[in-house]
């Protein structure tokens, strides 16, 4: 490589890094804390033109807003015309508070919030508060155990869903296997995920390789500022895979 086209790639390297700092800034700025404290701690965030108000616990991981969350919120603010929402049947898998399930109610899909049965109060009690008279469709909240029960719950003869949201449920947990096989489920051929992921350990790379046997992989941003990637994802064509 010569010294110009060296230099080129420095400069375009700049630019990228310049460019995901400038974006991850405005992502996080969605983010605001409350001014008063209040018996239950909650954060705020803007986005839809609204402000959404989250009530968190600390004591367990799916009780808290991640950024991978605020990411994905963002995309589907700012791409509400490629990806558009609007009378769309759409999952979201490890819902956890609510908010990436609040944000595609308030962008109009019919929504179904899923996560374990111990979150499901306060992923109600959320939900509800942020979409009650501001929605066109009412969303739906639901447990959704990954591998357990799927076609007793959500059967593939009558479960369709154009979209399956999914931020931050690859971590350092041991059911991969169970979100792999339930991400299939889930999915028919005209499905697209719509999944934020942050990179922690080597079992995320790992889980990345063992999805892209089954979907195809589409990178759709990244963030190295926030170790954060934003994938789209579609079933293979299982005749010519």
């Amino acid at each position: 490589m010569n010294a110009a086209a060296k230099c080129h790639r420095m400069q375009a390297e700049t630019r990228d890094d310049h460019d995901d700092k400038q974006v991850a800034t405005e992502i996080m700025a969605r983010c605001f804390t409350p001014t008063l404290i209040t018996h239950i701690p909650w954060e705020g965030f803007h986005f839809v033109g609204h402000e959404i108000r989250i009530a968190e616990a600390t004591d367990c991981y799916g009780a808290v807003v991640w950024p991978s969350a605020l990411v994905l919120c963002y995309f589907l603010e700012t791409n509400a015309k490629q990806y558009n929402m609007v009378d769309k049947n759409v999952i979201e898998i490890g819902a956890g508070t609510g908010l990436v399930s609040i944000v595609a109610t308030l962008l109009g899909a019919y929504v179904t919030a899923t996560d374990l049965p111990e979150l499901l109060g306060n992923l109600q009690y959320n939900i509800s508060r942020n979409t009650k008279m501001k929605c066109k469709h009412l969303p739906r909240v639901t447990e959704l155990s990954w591998g357990v029960a799927l076609e007793k719950n959500f059967p593939r003869s009558s479960s369709h869903f154009d979209y399956v949201l999914a931020a931050d449920v690859v971590y350092a947990h041991p059911f991969l296997e169970e979100l792999l096989v339930t991400f299939d489920h889930l999915c028919k051929e005209t499905t697209v995920i719509l999944w934020a992921m942050k990179f922690r350990l080597e079992k995320e790379n790992k889980f990345v390789d063992r999805f892209k046997e089954l979907f195809d992989l589409e990178e759709l941003s990244s963030f190295p500022s926030l170790d954060i990637k934003l994938y789209k994802a579609m079933k293979k064509n299982r005749r010519s895979a």
